[in-house]
Order: C-alpha cells, then sequence, then structure tokens
C-alpha cells in the first residue's frame, strides 16, 4: 500500500470563529479521507487593539472543528520561521495558506521565505478573496507580499480566479465553498421558530445574517425593506450579526422610517447550536452586498433548503438560480433589491416549492464534493 500524500495548511481553526476557519475545517475534515492532512493554527490570529468584534473565539456549545497544531503568532517573526521549520521537517508534498485578508501578509510571507528550496516550489494559495473589500493601497501591496510566493492558486470562485489572472501568470485551480450542513434544524419548525420572535406564523420573515460590514449593505435592505411595508403587513425582518461598523446609522433608519415593530435586531455573534432558529423562521434569506466573491451565508442557507435574494455582485449571481433557489437583484441598488423581494414574495404566494428545487440544485451543483481530486491534481502539478 502507497504513502498517503502529507498535506501541510496554514491557517485558522478552532478555536476561532470566522468564516475561513469554517471552511479549512470542512475541507480538511473532506481531505483526509484520501490524505495525510495536518492544519497548522495560530495561537494569535489578531492582537486584540485590532480585532473589532467583542472575541475572536468560538464559544459555542457544539463545536466544529478539526484537529490543530497552534504555533503560529502572527505578528511574530520567531514565529514564523519556527513554523518553517517543523514545515520543512514533515517534508509534505504540498505547503498550502489559506488567504483572506492582506494584515497576515507579512506573516505568510515570512514562512514562505523559510521554506526550503524543494518546498518552495510545493506553495498553494487558497483565495477565498484577493483584495479584501475594504482594501487601500497597504493592504495590496500586502496582498501581493504574500501571494508572488504560491506556485499555484486554487480559487474559490471564478471572480477571483478573473481577479488572479491579471495580477499573476500562475495556475489557478477553482473549487467551491461547501455547503455548511452543520448546522442543525430547529426542534420548533418553522412556525414555531416565528412565533418565538414574537411574529405570526403567516408571515413572511427576511432574515440578513452575519456579520455587519459596510460593503454588507445593510442600509439598502432597510431602505427597500421600508418600501415594501407600505404595501404589505404581513412581512418582517430578522436582522442578525456582530455590527463591525456603527450600529447607529441602521437604528436611525428603522426610527426614520417607523418600522421598529417589524425589524428584530440582533447585535451579536451567533453561536452553532442557535443558528437553526434563525433561518428555520425564516422565508427567504438577503445578501443585499455591494461587493462580494461568494458568500458562507448563502450555503447556510441552502443547507436549510431557503431561497436567497443576492445582488449581482462578484459570484453571488450565478450562484442563485433564478426562480429555483431565488431572485438575483440586478444592481446593489434600493430600487433593485426592494424588486427582488417583491418577486421573492410574488413566487412564495404562488407556492413555489423552493426547498425541493433548492435540495436538487445543491445536488446538481455541489462542486465541493471533487475537492479531494482538485487536490490531487495539484500536487501532481506542483511535483511535475
Amino acid at each position: 500500500m502507497s504513502k498517503r500524500q502529507k498535506i501541510i495548511i496554514v491557517g485558522p481553526g478552532f478555536p476561532y470563529r470566522n468564516g475561513p476557519a469554517i471552511y479549512l475545517t470542512y475541507l480538511c475534515n473532506s481531505l483526509k479521507n484520501d490524505f495525510d492532512v495536518e492544519l497548522i493554527n495560530y495561537t494569535l490570529l489578531y492582537p486584540s487593539f485590532l480585532f473589532p468584534g467583542k472575541t475572536q473565539y468560538d464559544e459555542s456549545k457544539s463545536v466544529l472543528a478539526f484537529d490543530n497544531k497552534r504555533m503560529l503568532n502572527s505578528i511574530n517573526p520567531l514565529s514564523w520561521k519556527s513554523t518553517a521549520n517543523y514545515i520543512n521537517k514533515q517534508n509534505p508534498d504540498i505547503v498550502v495558506f489559506d488567504w483572506w485578508h492582506p494584515f497576515f501578509g507579512p506573516c505568510q510571507a515570512g514562512i514562505a521565505m523559510f521554506l526550503n528550496a524543494k518546498l518552495k516550489k510545493k506553495v498553494l494559495y487558497i483565495t477565498e478573496n484577493v483584495i479584501s473589500h475594504e482594501a487601500n493601497k497597504v493592504d495590496k501591496s500586502l496582498t501581493k507580499l504574500a501571494l508572488r510566493n504560491a506556485k499555484c492558486f486554487l480559487a474559490l470562485s471564478e471572480s477571483v480566479k478573473n481577479h488572479l489572472q491579471t495580477m499573476f501568470d500562475k495556475k489557478i485551480f477553482r473549487s467551491e465553498l461547501p455547503i455548511y450542513n452543520f448546522y442543525t434544524q430547529s426542534a420548533e419548525g418553522t412556525s414555531g421558530a416565528k412565533t418565538s420572535f414574537g411574529f405570526n406564523a403567516n408571515d413572511t420573515v427576511f432574515l440578513f445574517f452575519g456579520l455587519v460590514r459596510k460593503y454588507k449593505g445593510l442600509d439598502l435592505l432597510l431602505e427597500a425593506f421600508s418600501n415594501i411595508c407600505k404595501t404589505r403587513q404581513d412581512i418582517k425582518l430578522l436582522v442578525v450579526g456582530e455590527f463591525y461598523v456603527e450600529e447607529k446609522q441602521f437604528t436611525d433608519i428603522i426610527a426614520a422610517h417607523n418600522i421598529a415593530d417589524k425589524v428584530i435586531l440582533e447585535n451579536r455573534f451567533v453561536q452553532n447550536e442557535e443558528v437553526g432558529r434563525y433561518f428555520e423562521a425564516a422565508d427567504a434569506v438577503v445578501l443585499p452586498y455591494r461587493s462580494a466573491t461568494q458568500s458562507g451565508v448563502l450555503n447556510v442557507a441552502y443547507n436549510f433548503l431557503k431561497p436567497a435574494i443576492v445582488t449581482n455582485v462578484g459570484e453571488l449571481g450565478s450562484l442563485v438560480a433564478e426562480n429555483v433557489t431565488g431572485v438575483v437583484a440586478d444592481t446593489p441598488t434600493v430600487a433593485d433589491i426592494e424588486k427582488a423581494m417583491l418577486k421573492l414574495l410574488q413566487l412564495k404566494d404562488a407556492g413555489t416549492p423552493f426547498n425541493t428545487q433548492i435540495r436538487k440544485y445543491v445536488e446538481d451543483n455541489n462542486e465541493f464534493k471533487n475537492v479531494n481530486n482538485v487536490f490531487a491534481d495539484i500536487i501532481a502539478y506542483l511535483n511535475n
């Protein structure tokens, strides 16, 4: 029996709570079926004074995890060298860096610098984004500092692949985010979940879920929702996620349009075991983003068989089948988001079987299920 090829991945895992940690956990748990996989995690991710939220750690009782080795300090060059020395000793078939924010440019570039000559030729970068949604000139420089060390890339969307092609003349492989099926259904069911929030069982509930940042377009959603409220009394809005921007700008919109009785706003990070309750209560999930590549929130919605309303930015529009798994707003504007929400209401009122349609769509379009084959191709390419 031949020895299994070894993959070392450098990136966040449990106990960190962010999107990359969730993605890497799914990835590692898939790859371990065919490869010897090791995840090198951080002892320090962000210094506390740079982190905008309340905590960087996952405080859930229900944990999504993969065994990992915590040895990397994002701001300590000595740990960069010791991490590289450890990787050199392990002599993996591929070294994988997960890229999601320019802050980690010096750290990842430092590790790459200390890799031996053989392993420098076996560096893969996984890119969910290339340049962050709120990037400045320094961010762009730090991104190039790190990504220039890649011998090839794994892009998680077509838009990211296209962006990489404008920056580098290097091989780019493709994959997708997984369907995030770790989160369980609420025992309350849809009607029970709705009434637990004080809604009526026959209300149509829209859900905005996830961290609130400027590019997420919550202000656009609130304006569009307030317009629809003028003619529809049976709609409600759940806004759930930790605010990384000033909350007052959104409460001011709610107050100005007198829709406080129709909006529930929860400024907090939701633990894993609570996620199901929010998605069960929703009739549709809204992603009114001003910019995006793709979104893990969409894949959580699909797990719960909930249709999505997305703006046609980045990869989002291509990940929603019109009238089948949701509705695509042509542009990230109040008018187009309102139009998309009204269309979703019409489809729901007409009895569109979204749950059946989404289940089939996921079965037919789950590209993540092929990720092990993609990694086999990547390793063959790097060792050719």
